[in-house]
């Protein structure tokens, strides 16, 4: 099986570490960020094949990255993105989602939640290849 590479994206550099070895142990492949804007330079770089963001981030926010994602995606793949954040409002939930958020936890959660998510965006990836990767794949 293919090993999934994660990118975690959060601004606060105790929780990111943690999750990040978590994850890691875990057996995915982490890159991380610190802010949105190395976020969203680290999707195109890496070509993560699930992002997980944080909504209070400086110099780019998790939704402007899910937007600019979600506008101008940088890979022919579908990237599944999970919000981790304190936002519990109902309202930054519906945003998200209507910027096409996959999943969205809510801090204070545990490791396990941001594990489980991770791997049902992973058992996902496979049933949701774009019609890029579609036209791609029938060309082999």
């Amino acid at each position: 099986m293919a090993k999934f590479k994660v990118l975690m994206a959060d601004d606060e550099p105790a929780i990111l570490e943690i999750m990040a070895k978590k994850v890691e142990m875990s057996g995915y492949d982490i890159v991380t960020a610190k802010d949105g804007q190395e976020a969203w330079e680290k999707i195109i770089s890496e070509c993560p094949d699930i992002i997980l963001l944080d909504l209070t981030m400086p110099r780019k926010t998790g939704l402007e990255v899910l937007k600019e994602l979600r506008e101008n995606p940088p890979s022919s793949k579908w990237q599944p993105v999970i919000i981790v954040s304190a936002h519990r409002e109902f309202e930054d939930m519906q945003e998200g989602f209507s910027l096409e958020a996959d999943h969205y936890l809510t801090k204070p959660c545990g490791i396990e939640d941001i594990i489980k998510a991770i791997q049902l965006m992973a058992q996902l990836i496979p049933q949701r290849k774009t019609s890029v990767e579609k036209e791609e794949g029938s060309k082999k």
